[in-house]
């Protein structure tokens, strides 16, 4: 059995960073687009890590892997986004083993999310596993692993109110032009950008503000074309950008450019402009509130937004943990079994070479000996003895391991 991922010099770890440290600049400079991430996990496997997934959402970046020190997971980070290590030092996090695991869990079940409940993260954990094993950095701990946490965050989607109620930053958005915007089902309102939160937001508009006067633009037309048939909205040409941004009273920007795509520059202003940026890295330059009437919303002020479902959530937390801890639980139970699985194999072996060669004496030395009776006997003593030690090593005693291994002088093929 292949054991490289119990190897002494491997270690698992979770490295990242997240909303709670660092603020949507600096998730900005370490955000990592699919192209990056390929390349990270391909750079990962030329450098001889044997398993590692990574993540990167508006809210968190983070690798999952094993390493002989975690400065090679930072370094993988580094590499392949804008961010340095200097960065790193002062806003991430890194966890180890046992804590490595706990982390994936509470951040799968939505327990770590910006806004609590909040499942869209597992997704991404099980495309980034997927991504890994197509590549060939996925062992059978990690496959297991995440298993776990989609199980872990299924079950606390459907047993526990944790994600009841409507949140979340598209909604978010959406209340905060409500309360902001007066008359807004006569105002224009122009969405610029397709990706998920800005098509969320483009559902949350149509229901919730009863508007007639929602325009879509994004840089790949028949994309925003698909939306605005689905939401019966106006779609224009990206050309025209600055020309609807003059009609606009509220302008939602939510694509996935690396640099700004509005500034000052692009406004040329008649009225009135409120701008939401739900994008990150932020796509709408500071110096657009040098402009006299604009007002400028980014996505973590809205992120702050708690209403009364996120308290009522929160009731929910100990159903959650201990679904975690009863799942985390038989994992830890299966690594430990794969670790100590080889010692007890070489145990029976060598119990049973004894018991062979103690019947075969008995059988020579006894005229009535009876050889089923015998084996029968024996065979229940070994099996009792074996499990015994399977329960003492349960508990992933290394010590232990090699105590055995020791005494009875065991060969293990690890």
């Amino acid at each position: 059995m292949q054991n490289n991922h119990l190897s002494k010099h491997q270690t698992f770890y979770a490295i990242g960073l997240s909303y709670k440290k660092a603020d949507a600049e600096i998730r900005g400079r370490f955000s990592l687009d699919n192209a990056a991430k390929t390349k990270l996990l391909h750079q990962a496997q030329a450098s001889g890590i044997d398993s590692l997934i990574v993540t990167s959402t508006c809210n968190r970046t983070e690798i999952y892997g094993f390493a002989e020190h975690p400065f090679q997971l930072i370094k993988l980070l580094c590499d392949n986004s804008q961010g340095t290590v200097e960065d790193f030092q002062q806003f991430a996090y890194i966890y180890k083993n046992n804590d490595a695991v706990m982390h994936m869990f509470r951040v799968g079940t939505g327990l770590d999310s910006q806004i609590l409940g909040d499942f869209e993260i597992i997704s991404q954990i099980k495309g980034s596993f997927n991504e890994a094993k197509k590549i060939g950095v996925a062992n059978a701990f990690m496959e297991r692993l995440v298993n776990s946490v989609i199980q872990a965050s299924k079950r606390v989607k459907n047993e526990t109110g944790l994600s009841s109620g409507a949140t979340s930053v598209s909604f978010a958005s959406v209340q905060y032009i409500l309360k902001n915007v007066a008359d807004i089902s006569n105002k224009n309102i122009l969405l610029f950008g397709t990706g998920k939160i800005g098509r969320n937001t483009c559902e949350n508009l149509v229901k919730h503000t009863k508007n007639e006067h929602i325009t879509l633009i994004n840089r790949t037309k028949d994309k925003a074309e698909k939306i605005a048939g689905k939401f019966n909205l106006i779609v224009k040409d990206y050309a025209d950008l600055h020309l609807e941004i003059q009609k606009a009273d509220v302008l939602v920007v939510a694509t996935g450019a690396q640099n700004p795509t509005v500034d000052a520059a692009i406004l040329n202003l008649k009225k009135p402009l409120l701008i939401l940026d739900l994008s990150i890295p932020k796509n709408v330059d500071e110096n657009v509130e040098s402009i006299p009437g604009v007002t400028l919303v980014h996505l973590d002020a809205l992120s702050q937004i708690t209403d009364e479902t996120l308290e009522k959530r929160k009731q929910y937390i100990p159903d959650a943990e201990a679904i975690i801890a009863e799942i985390k639980h038989e994992f830890i139970g299966w690594v430990n079994a794969r670790k100590f699985a080889p010692t007890i194999t070489a145990l029976k072996e060598k119990l049973n070479t004894i018991k062979t060669s103690e019947l075969n004496f008995q059988r020579k030395k006894l005229s009535n000996f009876d050889e089923e009776q015998a084996e029968i006997i024996s065979t229940r003593i070994i099996q009792k003895i074996t499990t015994h030690f399977a329960n003492h090593l349960k508990d992933g005693n290394d010590d232990s391991i090699e105590w055995i291994e020791k005494i009875f002088q065991l060969e293990t093929s690890k």
